[in-house]
């Protein structure tokens, strides 16, 4: 469990986040894929997917608060105007400070969550990729642009199908092939979104690219 009043104390109401990595890189992923962003990855996840790999990003004590204001003045010198939240989980802390702070540099602002709580800041893409040992909390499914299903065996695929049946018309909708096991899943993978076009396939490209 979080203790949101010992976190929003330490974290300064969001003027501070517990920060893991930043790069600059390509977006390997769904929908905005081949596109260049300033990633930043949060520490903290208590969602715990056995697949997960940025494992080392679960545990927020190991990341001491840094200043908000120093990341985004980080991201800024970048050409790509855009920053892509990730983690961890980010929904866990307060991102309304940081996004608004965003914005006023004009950097365009993105996010990838579980939707395993409730989500704050003011984003203009939001990628939910539920997970089943800790469903979405309400209240993301019709804010969500895109949703993105880690497919590891047949029975997710009922999981991204339940999932589907709660965000927008307007929503765009993926299957991603667990790495592990991409190999193996493809054949029927790829012959459910022939059946079912309303979805299409995601790749994790970056790591095909061999780029962070």
């Amino acid at each position: 469990m979080i203790d949101s009043k010992n976190t929003d104390s330490l974290l300064e109401g969001g003027r501070k986040l517990p920060l893991m990595e930043e790069f600059y890189t390509i977006q390997g992923e769904g929908h905005n894929m081949g596109s260049a962003a300033y990633f930043i990855r949060i520490g903290g996840c208590d969602v715990g997917c056995h697949w997960c790999d940025t494992k080392p990003s679960w545990d927020a004590k190991n990341f001491p608060p840094v200043d908000a204001d120093e990341i985004i003045e980080r991201a800024a010198r970048f050409p790509a105007m855009t920053v892509v939240v990730t983690g961890g989980e980010p929904s866990m802390y307060p991102l309304a400070y940081f996004t608004r702070r965003l914005k006023e540099k004009g950097i365009k602002t993105m996010v990838e969550t579980s939707g395993a709580h409730i989500l704050t800041g003011d984003w203009d893409w939001i990628c939910l990729s539920p997970k089943k040992n800790a469903p979405p909390k309400p209240s993301i499914y019709t804010k969500a642009h895109e949703l993105k299903v880690v497919v590891e065996k047949l029975s997710d695929l009922e999981w991204a199908e339940n999932n589907a049946r709660h965000v927008s018309d307007q929503c765009i909708l993926y299957l991603q092939p667990e790495w592990s096991v991409s190999e193996r899943i493809m054949p029927w993978l790829t012959d459910y979104v022939m059946q079912h076009p309303q979805w299409k396939i995601s790749l994790q490209s970056h790591k095909y690219m061999q780029i962070p």
